[in-house]
């Protein structure tokens, strides 16, 4: 009876392997299009073991990149394509280019000086000058120098048949290597596709052809441009008319004057508003008592990452005292923190009313990669513009540059609460603004409290840049510091910095998980 039951389990096990194997070769059929045959083998190989299985792909081998190309697989197409670059380029070097010729421009601008030099010796041998020898000695010199960089040219000539060689060992090392990874790597995408049918599969003559010319172009351009430099101008120089970038220019600072003398207002309405937080702040960290602002810091300390790192915090500090950086030190934390807090009052609502928003947050996405990426010497330019110098210039530079983090991580944090828990408090009778401040906000609180902490610290990272429109504080020293190689006072300055970031780090992410 069990051998019964027994045999019609196996007989559908077996049918449904047979039904799952002729499946598998029906999807290699429609994506390799071309010998289906050949590659049903060869995948049916790789498939039979997780660890890379070495095939061989004749074609992938003569064609390479453009077979890879063609095939879709361009993340391998490109380093082939530039190994092979590499390899014709050292052929074509060898064979056709001159490579004796940087030695030859060497010695035509020697000779000049050296045909100088030969009429200073004749004429001071016929007046019977005292300079003779100086001379004479000049001309040996030089003579000996062009006799070295012509047996250097010879030598240079004589390794073309040893570059050539070179180029085509790799080659055809890099063909093998293509002719071997090709099915492994037209594997990997065939498994990808059988999960997303949009994956683009088979061989198409355009993707042929599109793929030869593409590699050719940048293969021909190569070789001739090292094989024989600076023969075609195109190759060397981008073609294009100084007259555009004047015009740019003068585009460009029109732009920014008439912002200056049309935007009066708004930028000392935005001044005053830095100064109302700059001074209040400057009150506190630097006019109040050194005892006082310690303690409270300490305190803070404690009672957010509790009493070891208050410990710390205290002899930190006491660095900043001792050294004599404390009022520097102040006057740093109150120009960060001013640029923090606007930052931060900035941002959080902003990453508020983004991370429901995908279309505004796509719209302003840009402009904050253009916040991060851009220099902070070139945007510091248009903030002199409009601000001047001091503090106020170098509080809008410093939220310039670290503002963006607290936006970003406010709308990943609120766009990671489950849709169930804001479902059952919906359920339950919540309104928005219960939904926002109950739900929302505590569940994205390790992520906005992330984005203040990077927010302080890519501030802490400007203190430096912003001492050159006239910050003061701790990067002022370290300003003067480099300005005149006093490695002792750059050093001491920077550990400070260090303290202030330490100490901030901890007061915002404290010991909560």
């Amino acid at each position: 009876m069990s051998d019964t039951l027994q045999n019609p389990l196996e007989a559908t096990d077996t049918e449904a392997a047979l039904a799952y194997a002729e499946e598998r070769r029906d999807n290699i059929r429609r994506f390799v299009r071309t010998s289906p045959d050949y590659y049903i083998a060869q995948f049916d190989k790789i498939g039979e073991s997780a660890k890379f299985t070495p095939t061989f792909n004749l074609m992938a081998g003569l064609f390479g990149p453009v077979w890879f190309g063609a095939r879709g697989l361009w993340s391998w197409a490109l380093p082939f394509l530039i190994i092979e670059t590499l390899a014709l380029v050292q052929m074509a070097r060898g064979m056709f280019g001159d490579l004796a010729a940087d030695a030859f421009a060497r010695i035509t601008s020697i000779e000049g000086t050296l045909d100088l030099r030969r009429q200073q010796l004749a004429a001071a041998i016929e007046s019977g000058s005292d300079k003779v020898d100086v001379y004479r000695r000049t001309v040996e010199s030089l003579e000996a120098a062009i006799g070295g960089i012509r047996d250097e040219a010879a030598a240079l000539s004589e390794q073309g048949v040893t570059i050539a060689l070179g180029g085509l060992v790799l080659l055809i090392a890099a063909k093998a290597v293509q002719a071997t990874v090709a099915n492994w790597a037209l594997e990997a995408r065939f498994s990808e596709w059988l999960s997303n049918p949009d994956i683009r599969s088979g061989l198409p003559l355009s993707n042929i052809v599109s793929s030869a010319v593409f590699m050719a172009l940048i293969a021909i351009a190569a070789m001739v441009h090292y094989s024989f430099p600076e023969r075609f101008s195109l190759l060397t120089e981008f073609p294009t008319d100084p007259d555009y970038r004047l015009f740019s220019i003068e585009w460009v600072e029109a732009f920014f004057a008439f912002c200056v003398a049309n935007g009066e207002v708004l930028f000392d309405f935005i001044t005053y508003c830095i100064r109302m937080v700059l001074d209040a702040l400057e009150l506190v960290f630097v006019s109040t008592p050194w005892i006082v602002i310690a303690s409270l810091i300490v305190l803070l300390t404690w009672l957010t990452a509790g009493i070891r790192t208050a410990i710390w915090s205290a002899a930190f500090l006491s660095y900043m005292g001792l050294l004599g950086f404390w009022d520097k030190a102040m006057t740093t934390l109150a120009l960060l923190g001013t640029a923090a807090c606007l930052s931060i009052l900035i941002g959080i609502p902003l990453g508020m009313f983004c991370a429901r928003r995908p279309r505004f947050y796509s719209f302003i996405q840009p402009i904050m990669d253009f916040m991060q990426t851009m220099p902070a010497f070139v945007f510091m330019i248009p903030v002199i513009a409009f601000f001047g110098t001091g503090k106020p210039a170098a509080v809008v530079t410093t939220m310039i540059f670290g503002g963006t983090p607290v936006v970003r991580l406010t709308v990943l944090g609120l766009r990671g609460v489950p849709d169930s828990v804001r479902e059952a408090a919906i359920s339950f009778g919540a309104n928005k603004w219960y939904l926002l401040t109950r739900v929302d906000l505590p569940l994205a609180s390790p992520s906005i409290r992330a984005g203040i902490n990077q927010t302080i610290m890519l501030s802490l990272a400007m203190v430096v840049v912003a001492s050159l429109i006239g910050a003061k504080g701790l990067g002022e020293d370290v300003l003067e510091a480099l300005q005149y190689a006093n490695v002792g006072q750059g050093i001491l300055a920077g550990f400070a910095i260090l303290f202030c970031a330490m100490i901030l780090d901890r007061i915002v992410q404290g010991q909560r998980k």
